[in-house]
């Protein structure tokens, strides 16, 4: 518990959230908070937290996952952006940079790898046999 507490005290996103970092805030509900990244992979990239202080998703109470999307909608309207990506990172190797549940809304202005979310998506071959054990291993404990 030691730990935790310390880990919420130091946290980034929760001192921005408190006024105690500055932030160029969007949109800020009851549940998050939503401001521009300072360190954007293109213009307009914004990040959105949630109020309550969890390193990752599955630990995060339902209501700011309601909160959060109709806010990553509103953020990309408003920029009048055709082509985004919504992502949300969880555990360091996955890229988690700050231990805090955020999502980024990264604008895509072009093909072009200069600007916004590049991904490599490495498809993984499976046999069906394979594909059905994990299939009815997550069904059962959905």
């Amino acid at each position: 518990m030691a730990s935790a507490a310390r880990s919420l005290a130091s946290c980034i996103f929760c001192k921005i959230i408190k006024g105690e970092i500055p932030s160029y805030k969007l949109i800020e509900s009851e549940l998050s908070f939503s401001f521009l990244d300072i360190g954007p992979l293109s213009k307009g990239h914004a990040l959105i937290i949630p109020k309550d202080h969890a390193e990752k998703l599955h630990e995060l109470p339902d209501e700011y996952l309601t909160d959060i999307l109709p806010i990553a909608k509103k953020i990309a309207v408003a920029q009048g952006i055709d082509n985004y990506n919504v992502l949300q990172n969880n555990g360091k190797i996955a890229h988690q940079e700050v231990p805090h549940v955020h999502f980024h809304v990264i604008p895509k202005p072009s093909a072009s790898d200069e600007q916004g979310l590049v991904v490599g998506w490495p498809v993984q071959k499976f046999e069906k046999d394979e594909l059905q054990k994990i299939y009815e291993d997550i069904k059962q404990k959905l």
